[in-house]
């Protein structure tokens, strides 16, 4: 593995929880090396996307500036777009006009919801994608309340489900029904899952799962059963996309778009771009990770050593990381917290309640806490390493 010598350029593409991160650990890890480091991101607000269904619900989050998380870490920040990415010249090209060469590049730039495989979902349908998405659709909510309108929630993952009981509980005056195409809380165990309904009953959230949306219209979801609902608003959560740069600039990618990664979470096709969170197809022994806040801390944490150990000429072991919990909030005073496996597979072990509230609190509040310590010791974000991983790359 080729070493990285001392003052190169390291550029972190993303300002989300796994790019901040990373360049928040690196420039710990690497001081007094002579390493430079830039973060670009499109905003200077960090998005705690945790949160952004409590913005549905009408409640305002506290807003962190990128610069300010940065602060006393040497870090450089470049709010702008990266709209170009010439691996071969290794450049990045900002908002079309600022180039920026870099050594290493740390690819980060995380996901989007999909809203381009079902007709109308892009032009009629509400997202989470950001504080202000979130922002338009919790003002559109607020004004059906008062008249009692209808809301159609579409997906029943966990981003679904929050988004549905979080708005049920401030908005008693919705109806609201969850779409999904599997149970919500399939992948729980069963008594996990059994107290998830009880709390969509007693929210008085209707489900309708086992049908997909065929198209949204402007003021109702045809289903692919032939049904129709009408609904005066549709939050859709239903799949997840990324960024177009990697695969347009001929990176090896799945067909999903995300890098194909090796054992070290660099690129297959070039090893001098490491990814990381939902950019990246990383593979367990036991199967492919998913985007999630819990594998994509791991995954920033383990490339920035891996990164601070090239520059000393160390070597580097093969990432591993196993999944311990699925924290799912319902409303500010319900939750339910199912504990896993390494391969995300259910146990006997759950919390509900309040000590279930208490917990997911916690867990949205980690990375905050996380990038506030880091800059002065070497915290991790690994509970479970009980996967070995593949040598193979992801396909």
């Amino acid at each position: 593995m080729p070493e990285i010598r001392s003052g190169r350029h390291v550029v972190v593409l993303g300002g989300g929880y796994t790019g901040m991160f990373t360049a928040i650990r690196l420039a710990h890890r690497t001081r007094r090396t002579g390493v430079r480091i830039t973060l670009v991101n499109p905003s200077g607000r960090f998005v705690e996307r945790l949160r952004l269904h409590q913005v549905a619900a009408g409640q305002e989050l506290a807003v962190h500036r990128i610069p300010d998380l940065l602060n006393g870490t040497g870090v450089q920040f470049v709010q702008g777009t990266a709209t170009a990415l010439d691996p071969e010249a290794r450049r990045i090209t900002v908002d079309g006009s600022l180039h920026l060469g870099y050594d290493t590049l740390v690819y980060a730039l995380g996901s989007r919801t999909d809203t381009g495989n079902v007709p109308g979902a892009d032009t009629h349908a509400f997202t989470l994608d950001g504080p202000e998405a979130a922002g338009r659709f919790g003002a559109r909510a607020a004004e059906l309340a008062a008249s009692g309108g209808r809301v159609t929630v579409c997906g029943g993952g966990l981003t679904g489900i929050e988004a549905a009981t979080e708005l049920a509980e401030a908005h008693p005056g919705l109806d609201i029904t969850l779409i999904s195409s599997e149970e919500p809380g399939a992948m729980m165990g069963d008594q996990a899952r059994a107290y998830l309904h009880r709390a969509l009953d007693r929210l008085g959230i209707t489900v309708t799962s086992g049908v997909r949306v065929a198209r949204v219209l402007p003021d109702a979801v045809e289903l692919t059963d032939g049904r129709t609902l009408r609904s005066d608003a549709c939050l859709w959560t239903a799949g997840v996309a990324v960024s177009p740069l990697a695969a347009d600039s001929k990176i090896a990618t799945d067909d999903r778009g995300l890098i194909l990664t090796d054992a070290t979470l660099r690129s297959v096709s070039h090893p001098e771009i490491h990814a990381v969170g939902d950019a990246a197809s990383v593979r367990m022994t036991w199967g492919r990770l998913h985007g999630s806040c819990q594998s994509g801390l791991p995954t920033a944490q383990y490339t920035a050593d891996t990164i601070a150990r090239l520059v000393r000429g160390r070597s580097v072991k093969p990432f591993r990381f196993g999944y311990f919990h699925q924290p799912v909030s319902l409303g500010r005073r319900d939750a339910v917290i199912q504990f896993t496996r390494a391969d995300f597979t259910p146990v006997r072990l759950r919390l509900t309640g309040r000590a279930a509230v208490l917990y997911k609190e916690f867990v949205s509040g980690t990375p905050l806490t996380t990038y506030r310590y880091s800059k002065r010791v070497n915290m991790t974000t690994f509970v479970s390493k009980g996967a070995r991983a593949s040598l193979e790359p992801a396909a």
